[in-house]
């Protein structure tokens, strides 16, 4: 077997085999959705992607003789760090062949850097915030994955474990599917909510776009500031998702909950266009936009990619609410046919529980794991 080496991502080369080695290694594995090479180009990229605004990274990849069989970033979010008075590392982006060497050289690799800038843990996956695709998977294999979701091989968290990381946290992944209702008790629940004064329901509003995305931007970051592993989203990488997602996002899925005219809480929930990408297999161009035309009756199901409620008004029963509010919309698109809902921490009890009991099942567990240094 060929020796093991280890280099910085530098030039275009290496940059083109760090983004395309996802296509070797799940050459086997039919559930797997391929990403656009062009948005993880510019994911990665500190000058134009806005997460580099306040962030640092380095990448790696592991090469046997001419073959690459590992890649790796290493990150520093310094807006974490700062908001949660720690000294974090970060390793994310990890595909690797089921090669133990190489796992070890590519963490290894990023525990030194890290170290070097002062860190004191490593916490990942996480490519590149807890804000966008994070985890291994660990139950669910099975299944596709759904929008902006991780699928890994099921030897990668064996790969993980045995270079010293152990878990920290699992997030969990509802599925409701089928023709559908609410239990009797949570819909009469959730009509007498909405003759409560004050509380009402309005939908996103495509033509104010800018001011509703703001608008979700400070919801979610007031609520979920209390949460494991948040990191508040900058006023450039709303804009960024803003402009990602309008091409495809559906108004009447995004809807705002008020009480007393103040904005109490926020849902988006996006079609899961990964039939889609599956289909494009990395690129978009002048054949992608003819198989989208060709195929996008294949988008039959949701993600609900973001609830979150202000802290002062979590005592007036708005997730029954926002449940009723979400089946009646999926009951009159037809088209959608499933709805995923997650991620959710694993010890998030009152809202795990909450969706249990208005019928989604448990269906997939990812995993993250942490290290200290």
């Amino acid at each position: 077997m060929a020796g093991m080496e280890i280099t910085t991502v530098e030039g275009k080369s290496e940059l083109k085999d760090f983004i395309g080695l996802p296509w070797r290694i799940y050459a086997g594995h039919p559930n797997w959705v391929p990403p656009l090479k062009k948005e993880v180009r510019r994911l990665l990229d500190p000058r134009s992607h806005p997460f580099w605004e306040f962030s640092e990274r380095i990448l790696f990849l592991a090469r046997r003789g001419s073959e690459t069989v590992g890649r790796i970033a290493g990150i520093i979010d310094d807006h974490y760090n700062q908001f949660h008075f720690e000294k974090m590392g970060i390793w994310g982006f990890f595909e690797c062949a089921d090669d133990p060497e190489a796992a070890a050289a590519l963490f290894s690799s990023v525990e030194t850097w890290v170290h070097q800038k002062g860190m004191t843990f490593l916490r990942g996956p996480l490519s590149p915030s807890t804000n966008y695709e994070v985890g291994l998977l660990i139950e669910g294999f099975e299944y596709p994955p759904a929008l902006m979701m991780s699928y890994t091989p099921p030897y990668y968290p064996g790969l993980v474990e045995s270079c010293g990381f152990s878990k920290e946290k699992d997030l969990l992944a509802f599925l409701i599917d089928g023709d559908y209702r609410l239990p009797e008790w949570m819909d009469r629940l959730a009509e007498r909510i909405v003759r409560k004064k004050g509380i009402h329901i309005r939908r996103f509003r495509p033509e104010e776009e800018d001011a509703e995305f703001a608008l979700i931007r400070k919801i979610y970051n007031d609520s979920w500031s209390g949460n494991w592993g948040f990191v508040p989203l900058s006023d450039n990488e709303m804009k960024d998702i803003q402009k990602s997602v309008m091409a495809f996002a559906d108004p009447d899925l995004a809807f705002f909950i008020y009480f007393e005219n103040e904005p109490a809480a926020v849902c988006v929930i996006f079609p899961d266009i990964n039939p889609l990408l599956k289909r494009f297999n990395g690129r978009i161009g002048l054949l992608g936009m003819l198989k989208f035309l060709l195929y996008r009756r294949e988008i039959r199901g949701l993600r609900c990619l973001m609830f979150g409620i202000k802290e002062e008004y979590r005592e007036l029963g708005i997730p029954m609410l926002a449940f009723h509010h979400i089946y009646e919309i999926a009951r009159k698109q037809k088209k959608y046919q499933y709805l995923e809902m997650g991620w959710t921490l694993e010890d998030n009890e009152s809202i795990n529980s909450l969706i249990e009991e208005a019928g989604a099942k448990r269906y997939k567990k990812y995993r993250i794991f942490r290290k200290s240094l």
